[in-house]
């Protein structure tokens, strides 16, 4: 069980690191076409597999990861397939890299890591009946402090409509709702499908989405130019392999191994880490005393909601 842990922890630096690529990204094309260019790499990873273990299935070779091989769905599990590929691939992802367009890395990570532990935790409570304790409770009211001082930095203002980058804002305020359904969609999937599968064939839909918002959007044209441009290719590579291949699914395996409520605390983490990765590279951000205290004060929040109470 403590593997999981420490796989959490991997998955959260990694995709802490993504909103600031994303940033990079954003300076050559749009964010739909950074959103297809990561799943199409995504979606050649998982051919590739399937093509390795049915050449090893055709050599006879023992197979240790029965979770590739295609499995049959039902009509519901399509209808959740197709619901978490939109949610979590082409609706989540032009909100979120679209507001990162707008202000930046850091306050995306913010809003989606602050709200969506919450939404799941509420979903959670009527679709796997999972139960709050005091710890999860007391825990996510520290986190909302400490998150709402890490969105703000103090000034409250940054969140009023007068705002210059108020649509920045909706659109970070989009990206925890689809995540809380993606999640709550897969953790159903999940428990009588491979994790390695629920992901492929999201992968596969979300692209083919991706694929019709650029055809309608006039994008195309921009794709095709800039789709051999070298830190383009390399950004789209830790996004669709590293952040998507590995980070998904360590995600849907955490969610088979733990509450919801648990495995959702540690994208308390994530902000803060982007903050600081993005500090590091000097990607226009600015950190004061109180996003600081806010990332503190959202760590305690962690450690208290995994907190295990003694029979």
């Amino acid at each position: 069980m403590q593997r999981v842990y420490f796989e959490l922890i991997f998955m959260v630096i990694v995709w802490s690191f993504s909103f600031v690529v994303v940033d990079i990204a954003v300076e050559f094309i749009p964010p739909l076409s950074i959103a297809l260019y990561r799943f199409i790499i995504a979606s050649c990873t998982f051919l590739i597999i399937d093509i390795y273990f049915k050449i090893k299935k055709k050599n006879n070779i023992p197979i240790r990861d029965e979770g590739i091989k295609k499995q049959k769905f039902s009509r519901n599990e399509w209808i959740l397939i197709i619901l978490s590929s939109f949610t979590g691939v082409s609706l989540f992802f032009f909100a979120q890299y679209s507001a990162i367009e707008i202000i930046g890395p850091s306050l995306p990570a913010l809003f989606v890591c602050l709200i969506t532990p919450v939404i799941i935790t509420i979903l959670a409570l009527f679709f796997f009946s999972e139960k709050l304790n005091a710890f999860k409770i007391i825990g996510f009211v520290i986190a909302t402090i400490g998150g709402f001082l890490l969105v703000t930095g103090g000034d409250f203002t940054t969140l009023t409509p007068e705002s210059p980058n108020f649509l920045g804002y909706l659109f970070a305020l989009m990206t925890p709702i689809l995540w809380a359904i993606y999640s709550t969609s897969t953790k159903k999937l999940s428990q009588s499908n491979s994790s390695n599968t629920i992901n492929k064939y999201i992968a596969y839909i979300g692209t083919l989405e991706l694929l019709i918002f650029i055809l309608l959007n006039g994008e195309l044209l921009v794709f095709i130019k800039n789709f051999l441009n070298i830190q383009l290719f390399i950004c789209a590579l830790y996004l669709g392999f590293v952040c998507y291949v590995l980070g998904y699914f360590i995600w849907q395996n955490s969610q088979k191994l733990l509450k919801s409520s648990n495995a959702a605390s540690f994208l308390y983490i994530e902000p803060f880490l982007t903050l600081i990765f993005s500090f590091l590279l000097q990607r226009s951000e600015t950190i004061v005393l109180w996003n600081i205290l806010g990332g503190i004060i959202v760590l305690i929040a962690v450690l208290v909601i995994n907190y295990k109470e003694k029979n």
